[in-house]
């Protein structure tokens, strides 16, 4: 019998009768079910993300994790990488119960979703961090406590300058807008969504110094449902953008980069002897009218025709044209 066939009437009628008669054993049909493969479903804990909506946000949280060390390496002055280790889907009661005590839980809004989703910052990660931020050397204390209120201010102006980079990183499915609301120190007092709720766990691992931590993000399914179809999409065209989104973080780290533009009014040769007795109040008169456009130049290259004004009470120029 193959799998999956289903029996008539007629089939099953002369199935019992070669059960009674004795032409068919009951271990006969045993062996036949042995042969079927069953796929086991947990109806209690049921899977609502699909493979390829969690591949696809292991693929979007591995250019958070890129970003994410870039900037905490910039920040620290040391060296700090993140990695995404796993990405799962669990009950939000197995979630909490994983989370170690003390640690950080960020509660934070994702606008325009709904409802509320969770960064966990284990103290693995956060006290090397915090070490180094107060000119340590970065090391992990002897014994794991509670932190200070001076410390909970500093992380949690850290933790906001984080979520931002999440915003980034979600850029190319949709625009969020991550938001802080809250901050606990014992999760098991913290419910964001029912129990049972099904949730998706992406786990990074940190590197700060030679300590190792961890950094829980959790999104309910709930939160997660109206945007599950673009993040089915995304999976299939992520392959064919990796230089896309190579190119977007290079254009968004460059537009960081300080540049210095000059506007050159005009110029004018003179003798040096002239150089030499100028004084305040010499009028140099210059090669250039007072309708006519300046140059500006980025670095020592020129760029742009500009036209000299004032905004408010600032002297500033106006673009015209590419050079």
């Amino acid at each position: 019998m193959k799998e999956k066939e289903i029996l008539s009437q007629t089939e099953i009628d002369t199935l019992l009768t070669a059960l009674s008669s004795g032409k068919a054993r009951v271990e006969d049909l045993r062996d036949i079910e042995k042969k079927v493969s069953y796929k086991i479903y947990n109806f209690r804990r049921p899977d609502k993300f699909s493979k390829e909506q969690l591949r696809t946000l292991s693929t979007l949280h591995d250019n958070f994790a890129r970003l994410l060390s870039s900037f905490i390496s910039a920040y620290l002055r040391f060296n700090c990488n993140v990695r995404v280790a796993s990405v799962e889907q669990f009950t939000f009661d197995d979630f909490i119960r994983s989370i170690p005590i003390p640690t950080i839980l960020n509660v934070f809004s994702a606008k325009p979703c709904k409802g509320l989703a969770i960064m966990e910052t284990n103290p693995q990660f956060l006290f090397p961090v915090i070490d180094l931020m107060f000119g340590g050397s970065g090391e992990m204390p002897s014994h794991v406590r509670d932190l200070t209120e001076i410390e909970m201010s500093v992380v949690r102006q850290l933790n906001i300058q984080i979520l931002e980079y999440l915003k980034l990183a979600w850029t190319d499915i949709f625009n969020i807008e991550p938001q802080l609301e809250a901050i606990e120190a014992n999760p098991r007092l913290y419910q964001v969504v029912s129990p049972a709720e099904i949730v998706a766990v992406i786990t990074l691992t940190t590197v700060v110094g030679t300590t190792r931590g961890l950094i829980n993000i959790c999104f309910p399914y709930l939160m997660l449902e109206p945007v599950l179809s673009q993040i089915s999409t995304y999976y299939t065209f992520s392959q064919t953008t990796e230089a896309t989104e190579e190119i977007n973080n290079i254009q968004y780290w460059l537009g960081d980069a300080e540049v210095e533009l000059n506007v050159v009014l005009g110029e004018a040769n003179i003798m040096v002897k002239d150089f030499l007795a100028l004084t305040r109040g010499d009028v140099l008169p210059l090669d250039r009218k007072t309708d006519q456009e300046l140059d500006l130049y980025i670095g020592d290259q020129l760029k742009f025709k500009v036209q000299a004004g004032f905004l408010k009470r600032n002297l500033a120029v106006q673009v015209n044209a590419l050079y």
